[in-house]
């Protein structure tokens, strides 16, 4: 295949406000789009970038027709209504973007020949590092530590340990834990990171206006606690320069030290890192885990009393299979809770963080060398080898670092309650559905954990683990909505989603700047800039390995994404959209579950159009949806009800256009609220706030009926929306009907193996390689383990992994897999 030559985008660095309207020339561009290049030399099929006119110069502008860029991030404003005015400013909106690893001559306090070419060295040296002195003294000498050494530590036969003893025992935990920063070490590594970046990223963008909400909450005096995302391992790197190099000093990160040989953990260490040692998760009446355990509580407690900023990823590593919430993300999280709850601190201030990129540097989706610890010479190869490869292609990746709107913990603790009483587990809501057994959804939300809750969190109260996981969905579903989309995330959405069998370059510019404004129509961000071809040419040459460009007569290209098991990868890319459309995704589901048993699937839109659609069976459609679909995929939050979520996914589809309410001759016209009766204290209840008075009002609203628009763009929308859950839901139905082939009894990692070979066998037969993916077949498993499809029995080897009566028959086997069906 022909290579694809780059041409340098040119993408927002600063100089453009946030408010400034986002415009494009589309007509211009489609126009210059038609007078291609022929070249005698290409006289194969496939062709470059270039011999499609993508080299004409042409003027940069700002995308993206006439709106203007949204500022993400703000807070829960039900949960922390005083924070959500307090930290942020409209005029924050206009303060425009940085590229935080752009460092001049006027970055630095000198002038000169010398300084241009020395100025990343000078600023490293220039930036301001707050000592740290006696920190272990003071850890030594806090009171739970002391009360350790004044007294035998527990033993486990009734004897204790030597205070000698137990005193070795904490300096060599404490070793493991921290250690004071290096600062020569700390301003050398700034300096060689700083060069490394500017030869990986083409520019790391961060909004002024975020940063100085952070600065803001700092001057408070406050503890930061910064919650991120965990795309890639270059993150732990990554934001500590970044908040470095803006004034916030030597950012502490809680690394997991199962990704980290102990040479590197040595190194980041010395560099700021925390690392939780191994016997801190031991069981509570351990000697070697209560002397762990205090260890690690006086170390966040001298760390939160010196008001020193910490880091936790609240997302597994990338690539490591298992849930999505990190179990030691929560286990400092709840380190953090504890202490503040303890006086240590009077509040600490809880940032959501988040980084995106075009293309993640160290991508892995096997499931087998993601547990691999990564080591000093490995870690160094692996740059070498990134480092060439953007030497010889030339094609750099952009990434964005989003800070969102600070907020207090002590607020958040005060303000947080259920919108629900009494949780039920996926079987008793779904299992009597699916059977047949039932037709009503029981009106209580589902409880499902995949997180396992390790020592540091069995060490806290009940309702502390609640306040813990409940915060750490909230903050996650806060970081998620805060990351802006990248160009590849839409070029991979249109590409499986649209245009799976190939689409032309000059509708392919169409359909990006389409996407990329109903992104913006969200009040999602993007995190991309500058001229519509330039920027689909820098995407699909990122893009290179996973798409073919092949020439056709009318002097276009053809853009088709390359078939086979890269579409796993293209895959993950395009689930980054997935939240940007999730509620009307969700919604299509439900209206494709609610036509499916009435018109055939492949009958015309109009004949669709005919059915009315009951808001009642909207409702019971979309719930059966929610609970199906795994927690870590909605990330709904803690504060929101199902019944809440139904509604905002109603109401989603009427304002896409998707859904027109039908006013029957015998009701009132829905634009007539004169004659409906509000009563005062439906109008003033709280957000999330039901009780059985309103039961009439509700089963009045239920009555409501709806059916499809006629509008032209509907059918192609709707295909579209209900594409995005396709890959997730695919997997289910393939796992359902997998039961009865599979051979139980079986270890969990054992059935997994069964079941993604099995997924890789279908998807080659059917050509849909984007479902056949370790995650979402460790999906399936657990979700059929929550439903009672698979339960789990104590054999010698371990757990086993069987079929439950429910199930063993194959006519219960083929009621789960056409129940899932309905709705793909």
């Amino acid at each position: 295949m022909a290579s694809f030559p780059f041409l340098k985008a040119r993408f927002l660095q600063g100089e453009v406000p946030g408010s400034q309207i986002l415009e494009t020339h589309l007509d211009t561009m489609l126009e210059s789009g038609s007078q291609t290049q022929k070249r005698s030399s290409h006289s194969g099929p496939e062709a470059s970038l270039c011999s499609s006119g993508f080299s004409m110069k042409l003027e940069a502008v700002t995308p993206f027709l006439g709106k203007y860029r949204p500022f993400v991030g703000r807070c829960c404003q039900t949960c922390t209504p005083k924070s959500w005015e307090s930290f942020f400013h409209r005029s924050l909106m206009d303060l425009g973007f940085c590229n935080v690893i752009l460092v001049k001559e006027e970055n630095t306090r000198f002038r000169g020949w010398l300084v241009r070419r020395l100025c990343c060295f000078l600023w490293s040296l220039e930036q301001h590092i707050p000592p740290c002195l006696d920190a272990s003294q003071k850890i030594m000498e806090s009171t739970g530590v002391q009360s350790l050494l004044s007294r035998r530590a527990p033993g486990r036969a009734g004897k204790g340990q030597q205070p000698a003893m137990v005193q070795r025992e904490v300096r060599r935990i404490l070793g493991q834990v921290w250690a004071p920063p290096r600062t020569f070490l700390l301003r050398l590594f700034s300096w060689a990171l700083l060069r490394l970046l500017n030869c990986l990223f083409l520019n790391v963008q961060l909004h002024k206006g975020q940063m100085k909400m952070v600065h803001k909450a700092a001057e408070a005096g406050s503890p930061l606690i910064l919650l991120s995302t965990h795309k890639s391992l270059l993150d732990g790197l990554l934001l500590p320069f970044v908040l470095f190099s803006q004034g916030l000093g030597v950012l502490r990160v809680a690394w997991d030290p199962r990704s980290c040989s102990p040479a590197l953990r040595a190194l980041l260490r010395n560099l700021g890192g925390l690392f939780l040692p191994a016997e801190a998760n031991l069981s509570l009446d351990s000697s070697e885990g209560v002397i762990a355990r205090t260890v690690v509580h006086a170390a966040v407690e001298q760390l939160l009393g010196s008001g020193q900023p910490l880091l936790i990823f609240l997302e597994e590593a990338p690539g490591a299979p298992g849930p999505r919430l990190s179990a030691l993300g929560q286990a400092w999280l709840g380190l953090v809770v504890q202490a503040v709850q303890a006086g240590i601190v009077p509040d600490v201030t809880l940032v959501p963080v988040a980084v995106t990129y075009d293309l993640v540097p160290d991508a892995s989706y096997d499931m087998h060398h993601a547990s691999a610890p990564l080591g000093l010479w490995t870690g160094a190869l692996a740059v070498l080898r990134r480092l060439y490869s953007c030497w010889g292609c030339g094609h750099k990746v952009c990434v964005r670092v989003h800070l969102a709107q600070p907020f207090s913990l002590q607020e958040y603790t005060t303000n947080a309650r259920s919108c629900w009483g009494d949780k039920q587990t996926l079987e008793h809501l779904l299992q009597p559905v699916v059977l047949g057994q039932c037709t009503t959804v029981p009106d209580t939300e589902k409880e499902q954990e995949w997180t396992p809750v390790t020592g540091l969190l069995l060490a806290l109260r009940e309702e502390d683990q609640l306040l813990v996981r409940r915060l750490s969905c909230h903050v996650l579903n806060a970081s998620v909505a805060s990351s802006a989309v990248m160009s590849t995330a839409i070029m991979a959405t249109l590409l499986l989603c649209k245009h799976r069998k190939g689409v032309a370059l000059s509708r392919l510019l169409v359909e990006f700047s389409w996407l990329t404004e109903e992104t913006l129509l969200r009040g999602f961000d993007v995190g991309f800039s500058g001229q519509l071809r330039s920027l689909v040419q820098h995407t699909l040459s990122l893009l290179r390995a996973r798409v073919v460009l092949l020439r056709v007569q009318q002097g276009d290209l053809l853009v088709v994404p390359r078939p086979g098991p890269g579409l796993v990868h293209l895959a993950h890319l395009s689930a980054e959209l997935l939240p940007v459309f999730l509620s009307e995704a969700v919604g299509a589901c439900a209206v494709r579950a609610l036509l499916a048993g009435r018109v055939p699937p492949e009958g015309p839109w109009e004949l669709q159009g005919v059915e009315l659609l009951s808001q009642r069976e909207l409702y019971h459609q979309v719930l059966l949806l929610l609970h199906l679909l795994p927690r870590d995929l909605l990330l709904l939050k803690p504060c929101q009800s199902s019944y809440c979520y139904c509604q905002e996914v109603l109401d989603r589809l009427i304002q896409c256009g998707l859904l027109v309410a039908e006013e029957t001759p015998s009701s009132w016209p829905a634009c007539d609220t004169g004659r409906q009766r509000l009563s005062a204290k439906l109008l003033w209840k709280l957000s999330g706030d039901f009780s059985d008075s309103d039961s009439d009002d509700f089963e009045e609203a239920q009555g409501q009926c709806f059916r499809l628009s006629e509008q032209s763009r509907c059918p192609d929308f709707f295909i579209f929306l209900c594409h995005l859950l396709r890959p997730l839901l695919k997997a289910f139905a393939q796992a359902a009907a997998f039961l009865h082939q599979a051979r139980l009894p079986d270890t969990e990692s054992g059935y997994v193996e069964q079941l993604l070979e099995f997924l890789q066998t279908t998807a080659q037969e059917e050509g849909l390689f984007e479902y056949a993916d370790p995650s979402l077949a460790i999906s399936a498993v657990w979700t059929f383990r929550d439903l009672g499809v698979l339960q789990q029995t104590p054999s010698p080897a371990g757990p086993q992994l069987t079929l439950s009566p429910a199930f063993a028959s194959q006519d219960s086997q083929d009621r789960l897999e056409q129940f899932i069906r309905q709705f793909v």
